[in-house]
């Protein structure tokens, strides 16, 4: 610290030469005033004295010092909080700056600028920035925008003599498609050539506003075939929400998982829970049957339920998508048929929509295997087939339904039994192709035990015989299936003139019943 105003030169100092004066290697002299402890200790001595000093070596900084930082009578730097905001506005002004200067570093002369201003942190009446410098979202004009093109008067045509233009020419007209490119769907990918002036052609504005029309209706079809579409091991939200009241009303403990897939449906494992009713008895393991709603795999089975009597009525009057539930119904009665009439089937819990809850043919969540998939011993192998023998008699005469996809896939072998699966196509032998398909399942079969080395296996044509009661003798195939389809038709002519449900099939008699 400086001895000005502390210590003085002695009074009684003799004056020396000039040069002696100014020398810093001077002797100093060596008498002081002499001042009391307490002026030394005065705080607000030490705070004249360094003040002094300041103004000294930095009198360029006191002079030049403006801003919210000068301690003045109109602002109050005693209070902590406006101490915090001014450094506070300070620091976000150093990083706006910094922000400001990063942007013209990436953007250079570049047409294309990117801007920082969503992450500025002083509001833009607080921004110091420079009049001239416009943020890129103010602007008011894109200039990658198309220019909209010139409008052409009601008469047609523009300029005179050799620089008429009219509004076929071939460059109105490329620009004004080009613009029209804005009104396509935004999913539609037009690029970037909206700003650089391009002329299309009519046949290629053309081509490409039918192709986006139809990118938008495919768009719109997968968007509906993924919300409404049960897909595979996969259930749609309506499908779900049918599922979650199942569980939340106690019908449903649990719903394990999926066990089986196919062209039509989906199967999955449940625990049964408690009947809101008595009468009804919910057995411990379930199958749900969910339906795909999807149409791709209906539309060769129609006739399945177009030509059936029970619901013929009904089919002209409903929607595709309604035809899967009547589909999901029509397995629910022909299982109940077969149920009345002690055939070994799944029993029915409950039909909701295109949902079938059934009893599971298995154990422990593990379903019983598919008869094409389990090896039998030849004992066995000839009581499955005179098992299945006597379910199809049963199923044709008591139950008056033909399966109609009868084979080793759809029969299920659990506890030493055959068990039938799958009737949701099954149809009553009046239908019009109700022999055709009684054919084809005997044909599947017999083909199926003869390989199995079953002797006593009959053939297609005498297994249909004896299943049907019909006594059709005919030496080869093609005049028996011949036969079939003249009684098919006499059949159809029956049913529309008279209006009756019964079939004409002349027979000798009830089929016998065969057994081991």
């Amino acid at each position: 610290m400086d001895s000005v105003g502390v210590a003085a030169a002695a009074p009684d100092a003799r004056p020396g030469p000039a040069w002696q004066s100014k020398c810093p290697w001077g002797a100093p002299s060596t008498t002081s005033i002499s001042c009391s402890l307490a002026d030394v200790m005065s705080e607000q001595l030490a705070k004249e004295l360094q003040l002094e000093e300041e103004n000294a070596a930095f009198p360029e900084v006191v002079a030049a010092a403006e801003g919210p930082f000068i301690t003045g009578e109109n602002i109050d730097t005693s209070s902590d909080l406006m101490l915090a905001q001014m450094l506070q506005m300070e620091f976000d002004r150093e990083y706006d700056a910094q922000l400001r200067r990063e942007e013209k570093k990436i953007n250079g002369d570049s047409k294309v600028s990117i801007s920082f201003e969503n992450y500025r942190k002083v509001h833009p009446y607080d921004s110091d920035s420079s009049e001239d410098e416009v943020d890129w979202q103010d602007t008011r004009h894109d200039p990658y925008r198309a220019d909209k093109p010139t409008t052409t008067p009601r008469r047609g045509f523009i300029g005179k003599g050799k620089d008429i233009t009219t509004k076929h020419d071939e460059v109105v007209c490329g620009r004004k498609n080009t613009a029209r490119m804005e009104n396509f769907a935004p999913e539609f990918q037009v690029g970037d050539g909206i700003g650089m002036d391009l002329k299309l052609s009519n046949q290629v504005f053309n081509a490409l506003k039918q192709h986006a029309y139809s990118e938008e209706r495919r768009s719109a079809r997968l968007h509906e075939k993924k919300e409404h579409s049960t897909a595979e091991k996969a259930v749609d939200p309506k499908t779900r929400l049918l599922l979650y009241k199942m569980v939340n009303s106690g019908m449903l403990e649990t719903i394990t998982g999926c066990i089986s897939t196919g062209k039509e449906s989906v199967v999955f494992h449940a625990y049964g829970g408690n009947s809101a009713t008595e009468d009804k008895v919910i057995p411990p393991e379930c199958a749900i049957k969910v339906f795909k709603t999807t149409l791709n795999e209906f539309k060769n089975r129609d006739k399945y339920i177009k030509d059936d009597y029970r619901f013929k009525d009904r089919f002209s009057k409903l929607n595709p998508r309604k035809i899967i539930r009547m589909w999901a119904e029509k397995e629910m009665h022909n299982l109940t048929r077969m149920q009345n009439a002690g055939i070994l089937c799944p029993q029915v819990v409950i039909l909701k929509k295109h949902v079938l809850v059934m009893s599971f043919i298995g154990q422990d969540q593990v379903p019983a295997p598919k008869l094409k998939d389990v090896t039998l011993s030849s004992e066995d192998m000839k009581k499955a087939y005179y098992q299945i023998l006597n379910m199809m008699q049963q199923l044709y005469r008591e139950c008056n339904l033909v399966h109609a996809d009868l084979s080793e896939y759809n029969m299920l072998w659990h506890d030493g039994k055959v068990w039938l699966i799958d009737v949701s196509q099954s149809v009553e032998p009046t239908h019009p192709h109700g022999l055709e398909f009684l054919f084809r399942d005997c044909r599947n079969v017999s083909q199926f035990f003869q390989k199995g080395g079953v002797a006593e296996a009959l053939n297609e044509r005498e297994l249909f015989n004896a299943v049907s009661g019909l006594n059709i003798t005919a030496d080869d195939e093609v005049d028996f299936q011949a036969e079939i389809e003249a009684l098919e038709k006499m059949n159809e002519d029956h049913v529309q003139n008279h209006g009756k449900k019964l079939s004409t099939f002349s027979s000798d008699g009830d089929p016998p019943i065969y057994d081991e």
